[in-house]
């Protein structure tokens, strides 16, 4: 019951987010800076939030005609092949990202970006390359 009244709330909060997008895009169709992206990014976040809250509907709608399927995905999710799997898939992804991220900021600076979009992308890899030396000296005192 907490999933469906979850989804309901998500679904709703989307709409919203929607509609005070679209109602700033046309209250102040010549905003600048920040201003004039705004809109978009709501509608943006809103329709996120809007499927993701309807297809937790769904899903619930689902499991509870299937209740075998829902266990089925409830074991599936917990198994521990998939469980290592995801993991490994994850570790990979983030191998890459530091190769990905270095390469953008590199050239971001060669042609001369804002300084200001180079230090938040900057920032960014050094803060997920310190969240992977927290985690590893975490999990080698645990191990």
């Amino acid at each position: 019951m907490k999933t469906k009244s979850l989804g309901y709330l998500v679904a709703a909060l989307g709409i919203v987010l929607t509609a005070v997008g679209l109602w700033l895009a046309r209250t102040f169709p010549e905003a600048a800076g920040a201003m004039a992206a705004l809109p978009y990014v709501l509608i943006g976040l809103g329709c996120g939030a809007f499927g993701h809250g309807v297809g937790a509907l769904a899903n619930a709608a689902v499991f509870r005609k299937h209740p075998d399927v829902a266990r089925e995905k409830a074991i599936e999710e917990k198994d521990e092949r998939n469980v290592a799997i995801l993991n490994r898939a994850k570790a990979k992804a983030l191998d890459r990202m530091f190769y990905v991220f270095g390469a953008l900021m590199v050239s971001l600076a060669l042609m001369g970006a804002d300084i200001g979009v180079v230090l938040l992308l900057v920032a960014a890899y050094l803060f997920v390359a310190g969240c992977m030396v927290y985690y590893m000296c975490k999990y080698q005192k645990e191990m």
